[in-house]
């Protein structure tokens, strides 16, 4: 459920343009600012959209002083584009990188205290993306992806067949500009879904359930197609060309981005904080972990990138 703001922020509904598409974008801004803020831009994970419990972390951000962008992806949520829920990584890579364009252009923003935030998926595109070299502030990196093998093995190779056959079929429909052949973003174990770790579909359930939303609020599915990318996708690869200050948030029992990968990825950028948590994958986003999660982020904020410059009284 969305949480209280008491006053210290205001929200907006906005769009950015990312490749000729519109991308939904809720603006939060401090109402204590008198001058410009730090924002920081956050997207979902895996096949996710912002409103599975993505505000809550806005509002304590904007509750601390952070102007706070948070945005759908082209092709899911409320963003535009169609075919809908085809999730191309470079094409999401665009879309972040839109959303730091567009957060620099807003009036009362520091361009030079951009933040960018991401979960799971989103987690290794923001590692890659810095990178790549997009001038950040920061970086926080929740429970990310970061090997491509890595999360391969951690799912198992009976699971990468099942969703490799229809993965080839929706790649074939896609060149013959066919309608996309979907599979289950999260399943039970044993069935044919892109997640089907023991704690998928419970977590899925309770982000749509602690985020308010009833569960046929958006759909559970994907574009099979991505199948035969996710084992490619490796942003440790970028990890050591990152300039900026970066948090890396891992939980122990991840059995979707595994630790010990997550951990060897941020040993190898030059200013990296990790914290280690009790917990599986989805457990930073819902209490009782959520709030420990949360407060290790502000900390790391108000070091790195604080809402009030220094010297300002």
């Amino acid at each position: 459920m969305a949480e209280p703001s008491n006053g210290t922020f205001t929200t907006s509904e906005e769009w950015f343009d990312s490749g000729g598409t519109r991308c939904a974008a809720r603006v939060y801004r401090p109402t204590t600012a008198d001058q410009p803020s730090p924002v920081v831009v956050m997207a979902h994970g895996f096949g996710a959209v912002r409103a599975l419990r993505l505000y809550a972390y806005a509002e304590r951000f904007a509750a601390a002083g952070y102007a706070v962008v948070v945005f759908d992806y082209r092709n899911f949520g409320e963003s535009e584009g169609a075919p809908r829920q085809v999730l191309d990584i470079a094409m999401q890579h665009e879309d972040w990188r839109a959303a730091l364009r567009y957060a620099r252009s807003l009036e009362g923003i520091d361009p030079a205290r951009v933040v960018a935030w991401g979960t799971s998926f989103a987690g290794g595109h923001v590692i890659t993306i810095a990178g790549q070299g997009e001038p950040l502030a920061a970086v926080i990196a929740q429970v990310p992806h970061v090997s491509g093998p890595a999360a391969v093995r951690s799912t198992g190779l009976l699971a990468a067949l099942r969703v490799g056959v229809p993965g080839i079929r929706d790649a074939i429909a896609s060149r013959l500009g066919r309608e996309p052949v979907y599979v289950q973003s999260v399943g039970l174990p044993g069935r044919t879904a892109m997640m089907t770790s023991p704690d998928a579909c419970p977590g899925m359930h309770t982000l749509f359930r602690e985020s308010g939303l009833k569960e046929d609020t958006y759909p559970h599915t994907v574009a099979a197609r991505i199948a035969l990318k996710t084992g490619l996708y490796s942003p440790r690869r970028w990890a050591g060309h990152i300039e900026c200050p970066v948090l890396v948030q891992i939980v122990a029992q991840d059995a979707i981005t595994p630790r010990r990968v997550a951990e060897r990825a941020a040993g190898k950028m030059r200013h990296s904080t990790v914290r280690v948590y009790e917990g599986g994958h989805f457990d930073p986003y819902v209490e009782p972990l959520f709030d420990t999660v949360i407060a290790d982020q502000i900390t790391f904020l108000h070091h790195h990138v604080p809402s009030l410059p220094k010297g300002h009284a």
